[in-house]
């Protein structure tokens, strides 16, 4: 099935509060799994479909994502609006109307999860249902469902009801809406312009009456890098092999595994569990790192002994963590 002409939009407008101290820094689509940021990820995902024609609606540090896209490696067409001030999630897909084509379909995707999700399945079921919109969902632990938005499906796979973040006890189902979407153009005839729409909340309960949401299982991988814990866990599925994305070579030592950018490392450091090091990182001698994450342009002081920690690079700030004190890093353990 050919999808050249088909395009999408990837989400990359949100603050991500959650993942503070690290977005203070960088906004979330820019935070790195093995050293390659989320939306690397997922362009190249869309790439390999044959989706080259993309949009974002940017916000939040917005130039970071300008400057690493606007200009690419991926072979993709990378577009983009700023936003002046958040719109929801369908109002922000609602700016990038003009750069959809009447009547075709598209794809719509945030831009902080990370999914090997067969997107081609997803767009085939989509297009043989005559839908206006259909989501992936995913079958979680029936325990974890208060995190998530739930959806409930009648036995043709069609959303009968939506559930925002229910209590254990209360939730319907296990399934959870994973922020992929497949949309037609007529989607845009329930988004007003220039108002605070969201998907879950103003758009979806309007084509729930309508029958209009069809889904698609994702039962491969996936994962919302919406905290720093989900964001550690996902580093640690790669490296376990949970989750297969394409990345640098590991090296293995005899007490743990490393994945490391250009960043040169001293003889002496030891590397317990599983260890990402970014980019230009300057570490010192005899330091020693249990399942951590070192983001690119960090420094670590001779002799630190960090656990479980994820650093990164702030000017002019210093900040404490047990026994750990690193000037011009924060040190996050979460």
């Amino acid at each position: 099935m050919k999808m050249n002409k088909m395009k999408a939009m990837v989400m990359a407008a949100g603050m991500g509060s959650r993942l503070e101290p690290i977005t203070l820094v960088m906004p979330k689509p820019l935070i790195s799994i093995m050293n390659i940021p989320i939306m690397d990820i997922i362009l190249s995902q869309l790439k390999e479909i044959g989706v080259e024609d993309i949009i974002s609606n940017t916000y939040y540090l917005s130039n970071q994502i300008v400057e690493r896209y606007k200009s690419n490696d991926l072979g993709i067409n990378f577009n983009y609006i700023k936003e002046d001030k958040l719109s929801g999630t369908a109002g922000g897909v609602k700016k990038c109307q003009y750069f959809f084509d009447a009547g075709e379909d598209f794809i719509v995707m945030s831009g902080d999860i990370l999914t090997t999700a067969d997107l081609k399945k997803g767009i085939e079921i989509h297009k043989n249902s005559g839908a206006i919109a259909t989501i992936g969902v995913k079958e979680i632990p029936h325990d974890l469902v208060s995190n998530f938005g739930v959806v409930v499906t009648d036995e043709k796979g069609y959303i009968k009801e939506f559930q925002e973040k229910p209590a254990v006890e209360e939730a319907k189902s296990n399934l959870i809406n994973t922020g992929i979407y497949i949309f037609n153009y007529k989607i845009f005839d329930y988004i007003p312009e220039n108002t605070f729409y969201d998907f879950a909340k103003n758009v979806f309960p309007k084509l729930l009456e309508e029958g209009q949401i069809n889904t698609f299982t994702v039962s491969e991988y996936w994962n919302d890098i919406g905290t720093i814990s989900q964001y550690k866990q996902s580093v640690q599925d790669v490296f376990n092999g949970v989750c297969q994305i394409k990345h640098g070579n590991i090296t293995k030592t005899n007490l743990g595994s490393y994945v490391c950018g250009n960043s040169k490392l001293p003889n002496n450091l030891r590397v317990l569990g599983n260890n990402v090091i970014g980019n230009n990182c300057k570490i010192g001698e005899y330091v020693t790192l249990k399942s951590c994450i070192v983001l690119d342009n960090a420094e670590i002081k001779p002799g630190s002994e960090l656990d479980n920690c994820i650093v990164l690079p702030v000017q002019q700030t210093s900040f404490a963590s047990g026994n750990v004190s690193l000037e011009k890093d924060i040190v996050v353990t979460a």
